[in-house]
This record gives structure tokens, sequence and C-alpha cells, in this order.
């Protein structure tokens, strides 16, 4: 498995390079299969990239998208992914997408697991483009090293392809796609801006304990495609 690198001069740069590679990648899926899956994170880094992505010509009616993870608040919260990517992402020629939630009425997340599991299965997969994030402790979705979950959602044999957390180090239970399912995918891109993120990743490449710093499972278990930008 490898990790290639791409750095940009600027944040700008960055997300005009990636919003038409995604545009593409999407545009021969399309083409290919008929339909086809974006699975996206949520935080303030993607916001730019997924504004651009919006305005993409593209047949967005033909286009699933879903969240690697959740944060198990309502969809008006402003902690809810769900909330920054109809605001940043399912506007303009993006609002014909059609959006799977993973925040369900469930009061607790584990209790949604199947539902989540059974909506993914309208999505095709392999997915065709997965786009992550990762966290000054190494995480990414929301596969927390802090959590007593860790080891269920890093288990390639689990046969899951969703588990809630309960992060110790950051608010709110969590609802996450598993290694297993992140790993099913196409393409898998790691999306990361500035210095301090890239000084965490370079501590993650020197190490192999997942459980420490999750985003390692992904890098060395897929090839990842790194974009970033100081």
């Amino acid at each position: 498995m490898a990790l290639t690198q791409s750095k940009f001069r600027t944040t700008a740069q960055l997300n005009t390079a990636f919003s038409r590679k995604i545009s593409k990648l999407l545009r021969d899926g399309i083409e290919e299969n008929g339909r086809v899956s974006l699975i996206v994170s949520g935080g303030s880094t993607p916001a730019g990239l997924f504004n651009l992505l919006s305005k993409s010509n593209l047949e967005w009616d033909k286009v699933d998208i879903s969240l690697a993870d959740e944060r198990w608040v309502d969809n008006t919260d402003d902690a809810s992914n769900e909330k920054m990517l109809r605001t940043q992402l399912l506007i303009n020629n993006a609002a014909n997408a059609n959006f799977v939630s993973l925040k369900t009425q469930h009061s607790d997340a584990e209790d949604a697991v199947l539902t989540c599991t059974d909506n993914l299965q309208k999505m095709r997969t392999p997915f065709d483009v997965l786009i992550l994030g990762m966290g000054e402790d190494g995480h990414t979705a929301s596969l927390f090293p802090c959590s007593e979950q860790i080891a269920q959602g890093l288990d390639l044999e689990s046969g899951n392809s969703f588990i809630a957390v309960q992060p110790t180090t950051a608010p709110n239970q969590r609802m996450s796609l598993t290694l297993p399912a992140l790993l099913n995918s196409n393409q898998i891109f790691l999306h990361l801006t500035g210095e301090s993120k890239k000084e965490v990743l370079n501590t993650a490449l020197s190490g192999d304990n997942a459980l420490a710093m999750p985003i390692r499972a992904v890098i060395n278990n897929a090839d990842v495609e790194l974009l970033w930008a100081p």
C-alpha cells in the first residue's frame, strides 16, 4: 500500500485542483456504471472544496453522497456534519444529489447501527470516492484512539460497516464507518491543510501502532492520495 502526496502552495489552489479531480472521477464513474457514490468528511477543512465542487457540471441526480462519520446531534446543530454539507455541498448544481444521512431519530447511536447499515445498501460499493480528514490525535472518520470502541472499529474481520463511538477527548457520541467499510473504496483521498496536520501525519508515518493513531490503519491497508496545503 502506498501514500502519494500532492502539495499545493495555497488552500485555494488545492481546492480548485481537488474539485476538478473529484468531478472527473464522478463523471467517469457515471459513464461507466450509471451511478456513483461519494463519501465525505465533515469539519471546517473541506467547506471551501465542497462549495467549489457543488458548482461542477455533473449529472448530480446520479450521485449518492454520505458521510464517513457524524456527531450524534440534530442536523440543525452547528456541530452536525450534515448541516455543514447542506450549506456547503448540497447546493448549486449538487442540490440534485441524493444525500444518505447517518443521523436517525434514535437517541443512542448504538441503536441506529442497523438502520445506517441498511441505508448504506442504497449506495454503490465499493465507494467511488472517499475523502477523509485527520484529527490532531491521528483519528480519521470517528475512529478515535481514546475510545473504548477503537479496536472494534479497526477490526478488518468484524463484518460491520458502522460503529457507534464515544470519544473521551471530544464531545458528542458519533456514528462512524468502520475501517473495512472505509477501505471498500476505489479512490481514497486524505485532505489536510496546515503545518500542524502535516506534522501529525509525519508522526503517523513514522510508526505502526494503528490503535494509537488510527489514520495508520487506512494508510497501511490502502493506496491513499494526500492533498495538502500549508
